[in-house]
Protein backbone atom coordinates (compact mmCIF):
# COMPACT_ATOMS: atom_id res chain seq x y z
CA UNK A 1 0.00 0.00 0.00
CA UNK A 2 1.23 3.45 -0.88
CA UNK A 3 1.43 6.18 1.71
CA UNK A 4 -1.48 8.58 1.99
CA UNK A 5 -2.15 11.39 1.34
CA UNK A 6 -0.63 11.55 -2.13
CA UNK A 7 1.98 14.16 -2.92
CA UNK A 8 0.30 15.91 -5.84
CA UNK A 9 -3.41 15.34 -6.65
CA UNK A 10 -3.56 18.02 -9.38
CA UNK A 11 -5.11 17.48 -12.79
CA UNK A 12 -8.63 16.63 -11.66
CA UNK A 13 -11.27 16.56 -14.38
CA UNK A 14 -14.16 18.51 -12.86
CA UNK A 15 -16.13 19.24 -16.00
CA UNK A 16 -18.96 17.04 -14.68
CA UNK A 17 -19.63 14.74 -11.71
CA UNK A 18 -19.23 11.60 -13.84
CA UNK A 19 -15.93 12.83 -15.29
CA UNK A 20 -14.63 13.51 -11.78
CA UNK A 21 -15.41 9.96 -10.65
CA UNK A 22 -13.85 8.55 -13.82
CA UNK A 23 -10.74 10.68 -13.16
CA UNK A 24 -10.44 9.14 -9.71
CA UNK A 25 -10.68 5.68 -11.25
CA UNK A 26 -8.05 6.60 -13.81
CA UNK A 27 -5.49 7.92 -11.33
CA UNK A 28 -6.14 4.92 -9.07
CA UNK A 29 -6.24 2.43 -11.89
CA UNK A 30 -3.70 0.03 -10.38
CA UNK A 31 -5.53 -0.44 -7.10
CA UNK A 32 -8.91 -0.31 -8.86
CA UNK A 33 -7.85 -2.96 -11.39
CA UNK A 34 -6.36 -5.13 -8.64
CA UNK A 35 -9.52 -4.77 -6.59
CA UNK A 36 -11.71 -5.60 -9.59
CA UNK A 37 -9.61 -8.69 -10.45
CA UNK A 38 -9.69 -9.89 -6.85
CA UNK A 39 -13.42 -9.15 -6.73
CA UNK A 40 -13.95 -11.31 -9.80
CA UNK A 41 -11.91 -14.18 -8.31
CA UNK A 42 -13.73 -13.80 -4.99
CA UNK A 43 -17.16 -13.96 -6.62
CA UNK A 44 -16.18 -16.76 -9.03
CA UNK A 45 -14.89 -18.93 -6.19
CA UNK A 46 -18.36 -18.65 -4.64
CA UNK A 47 -20.14 -19.09 -7.96
CA UNK A 48 -18.34 -22.37 -8.69
CA UNK A 49 -19.08 -23.89 -5.27
CA UNK A 50 -22.59 -25.09 -6.23
CA UNK A 51 -21.09 -26.84 -9.27
CA UNK A 52 -18.50 -28.58 -7.07
CA UNK A 53 -21.16 -29.58 -4.55
CA UNK A 54 -23.43 -30.88 -7.33
CA UNK A 55 -20.65 -32.96 -8.87
CA UNK A 56 -19.66 -34.31 -5.44
CA UNK A 57 -23.24 -35.44 -4.89
CA UNK A 58 -23.84 -36.73 -8.40
CA UNK A 59 -20.44 -38.28 -9.21
CA UNK A 60 -19.52 -39.21 -5.66
CA UNK A 61 -22.50 -39.94 -3.38
CA UNK A 62 -25.11 -41.03 -5.95
CA UNK A 63 -22.54 -42.96 -8.02
CA UNK A 64 -20.91 -44.28 -4.84
CA UNK A 65 -17.47 -43.25 -6.13
CA UNK A 66 -15.26 -42.46 -3.16
CA UNK A 67 -12.41 -41.09 -5.26
CA UNK A 68 -14.73 -38.73 -7.10
CA UNK A 69 -16.21 -37.57 -3.81
CA UNK A 70 -12.75 -36.84 -2.38
CA UNK A 71 -11.65 -35.12 -5.59
CA UNK A 72 -14.64 -32.79 -5.69
CA UNK A 73 -14.34 -32.26 -1.94
CA UNK A 74 -10.77 -31.14 -2.57
CA UNK A 75 -11.97 -28.78 -5.29
CA UNK A 76 -14.49 -27.36 -2.84
CA UNK A 77 -11.72 -26.87 -0.27
CA UNK A 78 -9.53 -25.06 -2.81
CA UNK A 79 -12.44 -22.82 -3.76
CA UNK A 80 -12.95 -21.99 -0.07
CA UNK A 81 -9.29 -21.09 0.35
CA UNK A 82 -9.37 -18.93 -2.80
CA UNK A 83 -12.51 -17.22 -1.53
CA UNK A 84 -10.91 -16.45 1.85
CA UNK A 85 -7.61 -15.18 0.44
CA UNK A 86 -9.11 -13.10 -2.38
CA UNK A 87 -11.79 -11.77 -0.01
CA UNK A 88 -9.15 -10.37 2.36
CA UNK A 89 -7.05 -8.90 -0.45
CA UNK A 90 -10.12 -7.49 -2.21
CA UNK A 91 -11.23 -5.78 0.98
CA UNK A 92 -7.75 -4.35 1.44
CA UNK A 93 -7.84 -2.85 -2.07
CA UNK A 94 -11.36 -1.56 -1.47
CA UNK A 95 -10.30 0.22 1.72
CA UNK A 96 -7.29 1.71 -0.04
CA UNK A 97 -9.48 2.93 -2.90
CA UNK A 98 -11.86 4.49 -0.38
CA UNK A 99 -9.09 6.26 1.50
CA UNK A 100 -7.17 7.34 -1.62
CA UNK A 101 -10.24 8.88 -3.25
CA UNK A 102 -11.23 10.59 0.02
CA UNK A 103 -7.73 11.99 0.56
CA UNK A 104 -7.45 13.19 -3.03
CA UNK A 105 -10.81 14.91 -2.78
CA UNK A 106 -9.96 16.56 0.54
CA UNK A 107 -6.60 17.73 -0.81
CA UNK A 108 -8.23 19.21 -3.90
CA UNK A 109 -10.92 20.94 -1.86
CA UNK A 110 -8.38 22.29 0.65
CA UNK A 111 -6.11 23.64 -2.09
CA UNK A 112 -9.06 25.17 -3.89
CA UNK A 113 -10.24 26.83 -0.68
CA UNK A 114 -6.76 28.28 -0.18
CA UNK A 115 -6.64 29.41 -3.82
CA UNK A 116 -10.03 31.11 -3.61
CA UNK A 117 -9.21 32.92 -0.38
CA UNK A 118 -11.79 35.63 0.30
CA UNK A 119 -13.80 34.58 -2.75
CA UNK A 120 -14.93 31.29 -1.16
CA UNK A 121 -17.27 32.65 1.56
CA UNK A 122 -18.84 34.95 -1.04
CA UNK A 123 -19.71 32.08 -3.36
CA UNK A 124 -20.33 29.14 -1.00
CA UNK A 125 -21.60 29.02 2.55
CA UNK A 126 -19.53 27.61 5.38
CA UNK A 127 -22.05 24.80 5.76
CA UNK A 128 -21.57 23.72 2.15
CA UNK A 129 -17.81 23.50 2.60
CA UNK A 130 -18.15 21.63 5.91
CA UNK A 131 -20.59 19.15 4.35
CA UNK A 132 -18.08 18.39 1.60
CA UNK A 133 -15.57 17.23 4.20
CA UNK A 134 -18.10 15.37 6.35
CA UNK A 135 -20.50 13.61 3.96
CA UNK A 136 -19.53 14.10 0.31
CA UNK A 137 -16.05 12.68 0.77
CA UNK A 138 -17.53 9.53 2.35
CA UNK A 139 -19.93 9.06 -0.58
CA UNK A 140 -17.05 9.46 -3.05
CA UNK A 141 -15.12 6.80 -1.15
CA UNK A 142 -18.13 4.46 -1.14
CA UNK A 143 -18.40 4.83 -4.92
CA UNK A 144 -14.79 3.80 -5.45
CA UNK A 145 -15.16 1.05 -2.85
CA UNK A 146 -18.01 -0.67 -4.69
CA UNK A 147 -15.99 -1.00 -7.92
CA UNK A 148 -14.27 -4.24 -6.88
CA UNK A 149 -17.40 -6.06 -5.70
CA UNK A 150 -19.49 -4.66 -8.53
CA UNK A 151 -17.05 -5.96 -11.15
CA UNK A 152 -17.05 -9.37 -9.51
CA UNK A 153 -20.85 -9.40 -9.37
CA UNK A 154 -21.20 -8.76 -13.11
CA UNK A 155 -18.69 -11.47 -14.04
CA UNK A 156 -20.21 -13.94 -11.57
CA UNK A 157 -23.71 -13.50 -13.03
CA UNK A 158 -22.36 -14.04 -16.55
CA UNK A 159 -20.47 -17.20 -15.49
CA UNK A 160 -23.48 -18.67 -13.65
CA UNK A 161 -25.68 -17.94 -16.64
CA UNK A 162 -23.14 -19.69 -18.88
CA UNK A 163 -23.05 -22.76 -16.63
CA UNK A 164 -26.83 -22.91 -16.56
CA UNK A 165 -27.01 -22.53 -20.33
CA UNK A 166 -24.59 -25.40 -20.86
CA UNK A 167 -26.48 -27.62 -18.42
CA UNK A 168 -30.05 -26.51 -19.03
CA UNK A 169 -30.68 -23.89 -21.75
CA UNK A 170 -34.11 -22.89 -20.35
CA UNK A 171 -32.60 -22.09 -16.94
CA UNK A 172 -29.73 -20.21 -18.53
CA UNK A 173 -32.15 -18.13 -20.60
CA UNK A 174 -34.20 -17.37 -17.49
CA UNK A 175 -31.08 -15.89 -15.81
CA UNK A 176 -29.88 -14.08 -18.94
CA UNK A 177 -33.28 -12.48 -19.48
CA UNK A 178 -34.15 -12.07 -15.81
CA UNK A 179 -31.10 -10.05 -14.73
CA UNK A 180 -31.50 -7.28 -17.35
CA UNK A 181 -35.22 -7.27 -16.62
CA UNK A 182 -34.52 -6.73 -12.92
CA UNK A 183 -32.21 -3.84 -13.75
CA UNK A 184 -34.82 -2.33 -16.08
CA UNK A 185 -37.53 -2.58 -13.42
CA UNK A 186 -35.27 -1.01 -10.75
CA UNK A 187 -34.02 1.83 -12.98
CA UNK A 188 -37.15 4.06 -12.56
CA UNK A 189 -36.51 4.06 -8.80
CA UNK A 190 -33.04 5.58 -9.16
CA UNK A 191 -34.04 9.04 -10.43
CA UNK A 192 -36.47 9.85 -7.57
CA UNK A 193 -33.85 8.59 -5.13
CA UNK A 194 -31.18 10.83 -6.66
CA UNK A 195 -33.50 13.87 -6.63
CA UNK A 196 -34.46 13.32 -2.99
CA UNK A 197 -30.83 12.76 -2.03
CA UNK A 198 -29.79 15.98 -3.81
CA UNK A 199 -32.50 18.00 -2.08
CA UNK A 200 -31.55 16.53 1.29
CA UNK A 201 -27.87 17.29 0.68
CA UNK A 202 -28.61 20.95 -0.12
CA UNK A 203 -30.76 21.39 2.98
CA UNK A 204 -28.09 19.78 5.17
CA UNK A 205 -25.59 22.33 3.81
CA UNK A 206 -27.94 25.20 4.63
CA UNK A 207 -28.56 23.85 8.13
CA UNK A 208 -24.80 23.44 8.72
CA UNK A 209 -24.32 27.08 7.70
CA UNK A 210 -27.01 28.19 10.11
CA UNK A 211 -25.48 26.14 12.93
CA UNK A 212 -22.02 27.56 12.20
CA UNK A 213 -23.36 31.11 12.30
CA UNK A 214 -25.18 30.47 15.58
CA UNK A 215 -22.12 28.97 17.26
CA UNK A 216 -19.84 31.76 15.99
CA UNK A 217 -22.20 34.45 17.31
CA UNK A 218 -23.45 32.69 20.43
CA UNK A 219 -22.07 35.27 22.84
CA UNK A 220 -23.63 38.11 20.86
CA UNK A 221 -26.96 36.29 20.68
CA UNK A 222 -26.97 35.83 24.42
CA UNK A 223 -26.07 39.48 24.89
CA UNK A 224 -29.01 40.77 22.85
CA UNK A 225 -31.45 38.07 23.90
CA UNK A 226 -31.73 36.55 20.43
CA UNK A 227 -31.29 32.92 21.45
CA UNK A 228 -35.01 32.11 21.29
CA UNK A 229 -35.42 33.64 17.83
CA UNK A 230 -32.47 31.81 16.30
CA UNK A 231 -33.36 28.61 18.13
CA UNK A 232 -36.80 28.76 16.52
CA UNK A 233 -35.30 29.32 13.08
CA UNK A 234 -32.89 26.44 13.56
CA UNK A 235 -35.73 24.19 14.71
CA UNK A 236 -37.78 25.05 11.62
CA UNK A 237 -34.84 24.42 9.28
CA UNK A 238 -34.07 21.19 11.12
CA UNK A 239 -37.62 20.00 10.50
CA UNK A 240 -37.21 20.73 6.78
CA UNK A 241 -34.04 18.65 6.78
CA UNK A 242 -35.84 15.88 8.64
CA UNK A 243 -38.70 15.90 6.13
CA UNK A 244 -36.25 15.82 3.20
CA UNK A 245 -34.30 13.03 4.89
CA UNK A 246 -37.48 11.04 5.40
CA UNK A 247 -38.37 11.49 1.73
CA UNK A 248 -34.89 10.34 0.70
CA UNK A 249 -35.16 7.38 3.08
CA UNK A 250 -38.51 6.38 1.55
CA UNK A 251 -36.97 6.44 -1.92
CA UNK A 252 -34.00 4.44 -0.65
CA UNK A 253 -36.35 1.98 1.03
CA UNK A 254 -38.23 1.41 -2.21
CA UNK A 255 -34.92 0.78 -3.95
CA UNK A 256 -33.79 -1.59 -1.17
CA UNK A 257 -37.11 -3.41 -1.33
CA UNK A 258 -36.69 -3.88 -5.06
CA UNK A 259 -33.19 -5.23 -4.40
CA UNK A 260 -34.76 -8.00 -2.30
CA UNK A 261 -38.04 -8.62 -4.10
CA UNK A 262 -36.93 -8.76 -7.74
CA UNK A 263 -33.90 -11.07 -7.25
CA UNK A 264 -36.05 -13.18 -4.93
CA UNK A 265 -38.62 -13.69 -7.67
CA UNK A 266 -35.88 -14.68 -10.12
CA UNK A 267 -34.36 -17.12 -7.64
CA UNK A 268 -37.76 -18.64 -6.86
CA UNK A 269 -38.41 -19.08 -10.59
CA UNK A 270 -35.02 -20.74 -11.19
CA UNK A 271 -35.56 -23.06 -8.21
CA UNK A 272 -39.10 -23.98 -9.29
CA UNK A 273 -38.11 -24.70 -12.89
CA UNK A 274 -35.10 -26.71 -11.74
CA UNK A 275 -37.28 -28.76 -9.39
CA UNK A 276 -39.71 -29.49 -12.24
CA UNK A 277 -36.84 -30.64 -14.43
CA UNK A 278 -35.60 -32.91 -11.62
CA UNK A 279 -39.07 -34.43 -11.17
CA UNK A 280 -39.31 -35.06 -14.91
CA UNK A 281 -35.88 -36.68 -14.88
CA UNK A 282 -34.35 -34.07 -17.15
CA UNK A 283 -31.62 -33.33 -14.61
CA UNK A 284 -30.17 -35.39 -11.79
CA UNK A 285 -30.19 -34.86 -8.03
CA UNK A 286 -26.71 -33.42 -8.03
CA UNK A 287 -27.61 -30.93 -10.74
CA UNK A 288 -30.76 -29.93 -8.82
CA UNK A 289 -28.67 -29.22 -5.74
CA UNK A 290 -26.26 -27.23 -7.90
CA UNK A 291 -29.11 -25.23 -9.46
CA UNK A 292 -30.48 -24.45 -6.03
CA UNK A 293 -26.99 -23.36 -4.97
CA UNK A 294 -26.73 -21.12 -8.02
CA UNK A 295 -30.10 -19.61 -7.20
CA UNK A 296 -29.09 -18.88 -3.61
CA UNK A 297 -25.71 -17.57 -4.72
CA UNK A 298 -27.29 -15.14 -7.20
CA UNK A 299 -28.69 -13.22 -4.21
CA UNK A 300 -25.19 -11.91 -3.48
CA UNK A 301 -24.24 -10.45 -6.90
CA UNK A 302 -27.74 -9.13 -7.56
CA UNK A 303 -27.82 -7.41 -4.18
CA UNK A 304 -24.33 -6.06 -4.88
CA UNK A 305 -25.56 -4.53 -8.14
CA UNK A 306 -28.43 -2.87 -6.27
CA UNK A 307 -26.00 -1.58 -3.66
CA UNK A 308 -23.76 -0.27 -6.44
CA UNK A 309 -26.68 1.62 -7.98
CA UNK A 310 -27.39 3.37 -4.67
CA UNK A 311 -23.77 4.21 -3.90
CA UNK A 312 -23.06 5.48 -7.40
CA UNK A 313 -26.17 7.68 -7.19
CA UNK A 314 -24.94 9.19 -3.93
CA UNK A 315 -21.45 9.48 -5.39
CA UNK A 316 -22.72 11.46 -8.37
CA UNK A 317 -24.60 13.84 -6.08
CA UNK A 318 -21.49 14.31 -3.91
CA UNK A 319 -19.26 14.73 -6.96
CA UNK A 320 -21.63 17.42 -8.22
CA UNK A 321 -21.11 19.45 -5.04
CA UNK A 322 -17.35 18.97 -5.24
CA UNK A 323 -17.10 19.96 -8.90
CA UNK A 324 -19.15 23.07 -8.14
CA UNK A 325 -16.47 24.08 -5.64
CA UNK A 326 -13.60 23.15 -7.95
CA UNK A 327 -15.15 25.17 -10.81
CA UNK A 328 -14.93 28.44 -8.87
CA UNK A 329 -12.28 30.99 -9.80
CA UNK A 330 -10.82 33.62 -7.44
CA UNK A 331 -11.85 37.20 -7.98
CA UNK A 332 -8.18 38.13 -8.19
CA UNK A 333 -5.76 35.73 -9.85
CA UNK A 334 -2.17 35.54 -8.60
CA UNK A 335 -0.52 35.86 -12.02
CA UNK A 336 1.75 38.87 -11.47
CA UNK A 337 5.43 38.91 -12.39
CA UNK A 338 6.66 42.28 -11.04
CA UNK A 339 9.03 42.13 -8.08
CA UNK A 340 9.48 45.59 -6.52
CA UNK A 341 12.09 46.06 -3.80
CA UNK A 342 11.05 45.52 -0.21
CA UNK A 343 12.04 49.10 0.76
CA UNK A 344 9.45 50.77 -1.48
CA UNK A 345 6.27 52.64 -0.58
CA UNK A 346 2.78 51.17 -0.75
CA UNK A 347 0.06 53.55 -1.95
CA UNK A 348 -3.70 52.98 -1.83
CA UNK A 349 -4.91 55.34 -4.56
CA UNK A 350 -8.57 54.94 -3.65
CA UNK A 351 -8.17 56.31 -0.14
CA UNK A 352 -5.01 58.37 -0.70
CA UNK A 353 -3.10 56.42 1.96
CA UNK A 354 0.69 56.42 1.53
CA UNK A 355 2.52 53.75 3.53
CA UNK A 356 6.20 54.68 3.84
CA UNK A 357 8.65 51.79 3.77
CA UNK A 358 10.39 50.82 6.98
CA UNK A 359 7.93 52.75 9.17
CA UNK A 360 4.88 52.03 11.29
CA UNK A 361 1.85 53.71 9.76
CA UNK A 362 -1.36 53.77 11.79
CA UNK A 363 -4.76 54.08 10.14
CA UNK A 364 -7.51 55.49 12.34
CA UNK A 365 -10.89 55.38 10.62
CA UNK A 366 -14.12 56.94 11.78
CA UNK A 367 -15.87 53.81 10.52
CA UNK A 368 -14.13 50.45 11.13
CA UNK A 369 -15.33 49.12 7.77
CA UNK A 370 -13.25 51.80 5.99
CA UNK A 371 -10.07 50.60 7.73
CA UNK A 372 -10.91 46.98 6.90
CA UNK A 373 -11.52 47.90 3.26
CA UNK A 374 -8.11 49.58 3.05
CA UNK A 375 -6.44 46.53 4.64
CA UNK A 376 -8.18 44.23 2.14
CA UNK A 377 -6.97 46.31 -0.78
CA UNK A 378 -3.41 46.53 0.56
CA UNK A 379 -3.33 42.74 0.87
CA UNK A 380 -5.03 42.30 -2.53
CA UNK A 381 -7.93 40.43 -0.98
CA UNK A 382 -10.31 42.70 -2.88
CA UNK A 383 -9.86 44.62 -6.15
CA UNK A 384 -8.41 48.12 -5.87
CA UNK A 385 -5.88 50.54 -7.27
CA UNK A 386 -2.78 50.00 -5.14
CA UNK A 387 0.76 50.94 -6.16
CA UNK A 388 3.71 48.99 -4.78
CA UNK A 389 7.08 50.44 -5.73
CA UNK A 390 5.81 51.81 -9.03
CA UNK A 391 3.97 48.61 -10.01
CA UNK A 392 0.27 47.91 -9.74
CA UNK A 393 -0.29 45.48 -6.88
CA UNK A 394 -2.25 43.14 -9.15
CA UNK A 395 0.94 42.75 -11.25
CA UNK A 396 3.18 41.89 -8.29
CA UNK A 397 4.32 38.31 -7.82
CA UNK A 398 4.14 36.48 -4.47
CA UNK A 399 1.85 39.04 -2.86
CA UNK A 400 0.72 36.54 -0.20
CA UNK A 401 4.33 36.01 0.90
CA UNK A 402 5.32 39.67 0.81
CA UNK A 403 2.19 41.30 2.27
CA UNK A 404 0.47 39.72 5.25
CA UNK A 405 -2.91 40.95 6.49
CA UNK A 406 -3.70 39.74 10.02
CA UNK A 407 -7.27 40.11 11.31
CA UNK A 408 -9.05 38.94 14.42
CA UNK A 409 -11.04 36.37 12.45
CA UNK A 410 -7.87 34.38 11.77
CA UNK A 411 -7.79 30.96 13.44
CA UNK A 412 -5.29 29.04 15.50
CA UNK A 413 -4.92 25.53 14.13
CA UNK A 414 -4.82 22.31 16.09
CA UNK A 415 -1.40 20.80 16.67
CA UNK A 416 1.54 21.91 18.77
CA UNK A 417 1.73 25.58 19.73
CA UNK A 418 5.07 25.85 17.92
CA UNK A 419 3.48 24.59 14.70
CA UNK A 420 0.62 27.05 15.06
CA UNK A 421 2.94 30.03 15.53
CA UNK A 422 5.85 29.13 13.26
CA UNK A 423 6.04 30.42 9.66
CA UNK A 424 4.54 27.84 7.28
CA UNK A 425 3.69 25.68 10.31
CA UNK A 426 7.26 24.38 10.47
CA UNK A 427 7.76 22.76 13.91
CA UNK A 428 11.55 22.98 13.41
CA UNK A 429 11.52 26.75 12.95
CA UNK A 430 14.10 28.82 14.80
CA UNK A 431 12.91 28.97 18.42
CA UNK A 432 14.73 32.29 18.88
CA UNK A 433 12.53 33.85 16.20
CA UNK A 434 9.40 32.45 17.84
CA UNK A 435 10.44 33.64 21.29
CA UNK A 436 11.17 37.14 19.96
CA UNK A 437 7.74 37.29 18.32
CA UNK A 438 6.07 35.99 21.48
CA UNK A 439 7.87 38.64 23.51
CA UNK A 440 6.80 41.42 21.16
CA UNK A 441 3.18 40.24 21.39
CA UNK A 442 3.38 40.03 25.21
CA UNK A 443 2.34 36.38 25.05
CA UNK A 444 5.05 35.00 27.35
CA UNK A 445 2.54 34.18 30.06
CA UNK A 446 0.40 32.18 27.62
CA UNK A 447 3.37 30.13 26.40
CA UNK A 448 4.90 29.75 29.86
CA UNK A 449 1.78 28.07 31.20
CA UNK A 450 1.83 25.30 28.58
CA UNK A 451 5.07 25.47 26.56
CA UNK A 452 5.62 25.57 22.82
CA UNK A 453 5.17 21.81 22.54
CA UNK A 454 1.73 21.89 24.14
CA UNK A 455 -1.20 20.72 22.02
CA UNK A 456 -3.57 23.41 20.74
CA UNK A 457 -7.21 22.38 20.39
CA UNK A 458 -9.30 23.28 17.36
CA UNK A 459 -9.44 27.09 16.90
CA UNK A 460 -7.44 27.46 20.14
CA UNK A 461 -10.61 27.27 22.19
CA UNK A 462 -8.71 26.65 25.41
CA UNK A 463 -7.36 30.21 25.25
CA UNK A 464 -9.29 33.33 26.18
CA UNK A 465 -10.07 35.99 23.57
CA UNK A 466 -7.14 38.15 24.66
CA UNK A 467 -4.74 35.21 24.70
CA UNK A 468 -5.80 34.15 21.21
CA UNK A 469 -5.30 37.69 19.94
CA UNK A 470 -1.77 37.87 21.33
CA UNK A 471 -0.90 34.47 19.88
CA UNK A 472 -2.21 35.56 16.48
CA UNK A 473 -0.09 38.69 16.71
CA UNK A 474 2.97 36.61 17.59
CA UNK A 475 2.33 34.38 14.58
CA UNK A 476 2.09 37.41 12.28
CA UNK A 477 5.33 38.88 13.66
CA UNK A 478 7.15 35.55 13.34
CA UNK A 479 6.23 35.42 9.64
CA UNK A 480 8.27 38.63 9.16
CA UNK A 481 6.74 39.72 5.80
CA UNK A 482 7.93 42.77 3.84
CA UNK A 483 4.63 44.48 4.68
CA UNK A 484 2.55 43.56 7.73
CA UNK A 485 -1.02 44.88 7.98
CA UNK A 486 -2.58 44.47 11.43
CA UNK A 487 -6.30 45.12 11.92
CA UNK A 488 -7.23 45.98 15.54
CA UNK A 489 -4.48 43.75 16.98
CA UNK A 490 -5.06 44.80 20.62
CA UNK A 491 -8.85 45.16 20.84
CA UNK A 492 -9.24 42.24 23.29
CA UNK A 493 -6.37 42.98 25.72
CA UNK A 494 -6.25 45.19 28.79
CA UNK A 495 -4.71 48.67 28.72
CA UNK A 496 -1.50 47.62 30.52
CA UNK A 497 -0.81 44.80 28.05
CA UNK A 498 -1.77 47.06 25.14
CA UNK A 499 0.79 49.66 26.25
CA UNK A 500 3.54 47.03 26.37
CA UNK A 501 2.61 45.73 22.90
CA UNK A 502 2.69 49.28 21.54
CA UNK A 503 6.15 49.78 23.04
CA UNK A 504 7.55 46.49 21.67
CA UNK A 505 6.00 46.59 18.21
CA UNK A 506 8.41 49.20 16.84
CA UNK A 507 11.65 47.33 17.67
CA UNK A 508 10.10 44.05 16.51
CA UNK A 509 9.35 45.51 13.08
CA UNK A 510 12.44 47.70 12.73
CA UNK A 511 13.32 48.21 9.08
CA UNK A 512 10.07 46.60 7.93
CA UNK A 513 6.89 48.24 6.68
CA UNK A 514 3.96 47.97 9.08
CA UNK A 515 0.36 49.19 8.89
CA UNK A 516 -1.84 49.13 12.00
CA UNK A 517 -5.56 49.79 11.61
CA UNK A 518 -6.64 50.91 15.06
CA UNK A 519 -8.22 53.68 17.11
CA UNK A 520 -6.26 52.84 20.26
CA UNK A 521 -4.47 55.98 21.57
CA UNK A 522 -1.71 53.79 23.01
CA UNK A 523 -0.88 52.29 19.60
CA UNK A 524 -1.39 55.56 17.72
CA UNK A 525 0.99 57.41 20.02
CA UNK A 526 3.80 54.95 19.20
CA UNK A 527 3.24 55.01 15.42
CA UNK A 528 5.69 56.86 13.17
CA UNK A 529 2.84 58.29 11.14
CA UNK A 530 -0.96 58.42 11.57
CA UNK A 531 -3.56 58.75 8.80
CA UNK A 532 -7.15 59.64 9.69
CA UNK A 533 -9.77 58.19 7.35
CA UNK A 534 -13.32 59.39 6.98
CA UNK A 535 -15.81 58.30 4.33
CA UNK A 536 -13.12 56.09 2.81
CA UNK A 537 -10.57 58.90 2.25
CA UNK A 538 -7.52 60.14 4.17
CA UNK A 539 -8.59 63.57 5.42
CA UNK A 540 -5.74 64.26 7.83
CA UNK A 541 -2.33 62.82 8.70
CA UNK A 542 0.59 63.49 10.94
CA UNK A 543 1.66 62.61 14.47
CA UNK A 544 -0.94 61.37 16.94
CA UNK A 545 -0.56 64.24 19.39
CA UNK A 546 -0.61 66.85 16.66
CA UNK A 547 -3.82 65.42 15.21
CA UNK A 548 -5.45 65.46 18.63
CA UNK A 549 -5.09 69.24 18.75
CA UNK A 550 -5.63 70.08 15.06
CA UNK A 551 -8.33 67.66 13.95
CA UNK A 552 -11.46 67.47 16.16
CA UNK A 553 -12.92 64.59 14.15
CA UNK A 554 -9.80 62.54 14.80
CA UNK A 555 -9.89 63.40 18.52
CA UNK A 556 -13.55 62.38 18.70
CA UNK A 557 -12.78 59.06 17.00
CA UNK A 558 -9.77 57.98 19.05
CA UNK A 559 -11.18 59.14 22.37
CA UNK A 560 -14.56 57.60 21.52
CA UNK A 561 -16.35 60.91 21.52
CA UNK A 562 -14.99 62.20 24.84
CA UNK A 563 -13.26 65.20 23.27
CA UNK A 564 -16.40 66.13 21.37
CA UNK A 565 -18.52 65.89 24.51
CA UNK A 566 -16.06 68.05 26.44
CA UNK A 567 -16.06 70.66 23.70
CA UNK A 568 -19.86 70.69 23.70
CA UNK A 569 -19.97 71.15 27.48
CA UNK A 570 -17.43 73.97 27.27
CA UNK A 571 -19.50 75.75 24.60
CA UNK A 572 -22.62 75.63 26.75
Amino acid sequence: MKSLPVKDPDGADHRSPARYLLWLLRVQWRSSAAGALLGVLWMLSQALMPAAIGRAIGDGIVAKDERALLAWGGVLLVLGVVQAVTGVLRHRCAVYNWLASAYRTLQLVTRQATRLGGTLPKRLSAGEVVSVGLTDVAHIGDTLDIVARGSGAVVAIVVVAGILLSTSPPLGLIVLVGVPLILALAAPLLRPYRDRELEHRELVGELSTHATDVVAGLRVLRGIGGEALFSGRYRAESQRVRAAGTAAARAETRLSGAEVLLPGLLIALVTWVGARFAVNGTIGVGELVAFYGYAVFLIVPLKTLGEAAGKITKGLVAAGRITTLLDLDPELRDTGTARPDADTDLVDLESGLVVRSGRITAVAAAEPRDAQAIADRLGRWTPGEVDFGGAALQDVADVRKRILVAVNEDRLFSGSLAESLAPDGDPDADRAVLEAAIHAACAEDVVASSGLDAHVAEAGREFSGGQQQRLRLARALAADPDVLVLVEPTSAVDAHTEARIAYRLGPARAGRTTVVCTTSPLILDRADHVAFVQDGRVVAEGAHRDLLTTEPRYAATVTRGEAADAAERAGT
